[in-house]
């Protein structure tokens, strides 16, 4: 009897390690979740997406979606992935800037190449990216994980733009970005700050008159429904970062660091390809849908006086940063060149 009740408590305590070791094995299957400022079909959906699959296929974690609006306004989703609400942000440096306002050097005009092959390769080997970034966002609580091209950036206005002059007195949406207003202020608009939420009622009741996104992103809010023309200046590509709240990343196991950067990196590499063709195919959208949309590709020629704003622009962002943001600069010059060279 007394052999009896010794193989019970055994078996009991091996079964209590059992139920044990499946609670530990519950507790770290996390549900993260990841806030971004587009919808879920748009190009930072679907890089969230490939993200979420690449984590639960490969541990028991789960990742929450929250597409633009299910959780506020850029500047709301921010605030949540600093307070560790979030896990996860997806946010362009357009909102950014004025927490970390070295971030606006994307904002500098004709300082990103617009051969597609060139900027993803840069995108790839940046020192800024990778390394100087790394410690700015880190000061504000994010971890980087990435940043990566939407597509050149095209304007939307209510009349054809050929030059500086045809913006004048245009009411010009900007990001709520210091660098991006001293740039259309340079091109000769009237830059109006507005959060994404207010951008459509605004062309629609002419508050504003024009506003800049990739075609892509054009196509696909309809912005088209309300501008008339649609200029390519050539003088940006669309870019954004992903991040994740730092105590959060800080905390993980390295197992799971591996497995967030992995994942990163894997919807990095998914999204450059999926991109391919992706504007061409917006813009035969737009031109099917309002055949009297004027589509205008500047020359050579007539990108000369946007170009010529450019150093003014790039002697505001050193200003408004110092000697921060012109190692910044310097440093993006330099791996573009590093880009070009081979």
């Amino acid at each position: 009897m007394a052999m009896n009740t010794s193989i019970k408590g055994v078996l009991s305590g091996a079964m209590a390690a059992v139920t044990l070791m499946g609670g530990v094995a519950t507790a770290q299957a996390d549900t993260w979740r990841y806030a971004f400022e587009e919808a879920l079909t748009e190009v930072q959906g679907v890089y969230a997406t490939k993200f979420k699959e690449e984590i639960e296929a490969n541990s028991d974690h789960e990742v929450q979606l929250f597409p633009f609006g299910t959780l506020g306004e850029s500047a709301d989703i921010m605030e949540q992935a600093q307070a560790g609400i979030l896990q996860f942000v997806d946010q362009s440096p357009g909102f950014t800037g004025s927490l970390i306002p070295e971030a606006q050097v994307f904002f500098v005009p004709y300082l990103l190449p617009t051969d597609t092959k060139d900027l993803n390769a840069f995108f790839r080997i940046s020192k800024a990216i990778h390394e100087n970034f790394k410690g700015l966002y880190a000061n504000q609580g994010l971890e980087l994980l990435t940043m990566f091209p939407e597509g050149e950036v095209a304007m939307t206005t209510k009349k054809p733009v050929t030059g500086p002059k045809d913006l004048d007195e245009v009411k010009f949406r900007v990001m709520t970005n210091p660098l991006l207003v001293e740039t259309y202020k340079a091109f000769g608009a009237t830059p109006t700050p507005l959060p994404w939420g207010e951008v459509y009622g605004g062309l629609q009741t002419n508050i504003i008159q024009g506003q800049e996104n990739p075609t892509s992103f054009i196509e696909s809010t309809k912005l088209y429904e309300v501008t008339d023309a649609i200029t390519y200046a050539g003088h940006n590509n669309f870019t954004t970062a992903v991040m994740a709240n730092k105590e959060f990343f800080d905390g993980l196991s390295d197992a799971d660091k591996t497995l967030v950067t992995d994942a990163s990196k894997t919807a990095f590499d998914y999204i450059l390809d999926y991109q391919k063709g992706l504007e061409t195919e917006a813009l035969d959208k737009i031109k099917a849908a309002k055949p009297d949309m004027v589509v205008t590709v500047l020359t050579e020629e007539q990108r000369v006086p946007f170009k010529a704003a450019a150093p003014e622009v790039e002697a505001k962002f050193i200003e408004m940063t110092g000697d921060s943001g012109k190692a910044i600069l310097d440093q993006m010059k330099a791996d573009l060149k590093a880009v070009e060279s081979k």
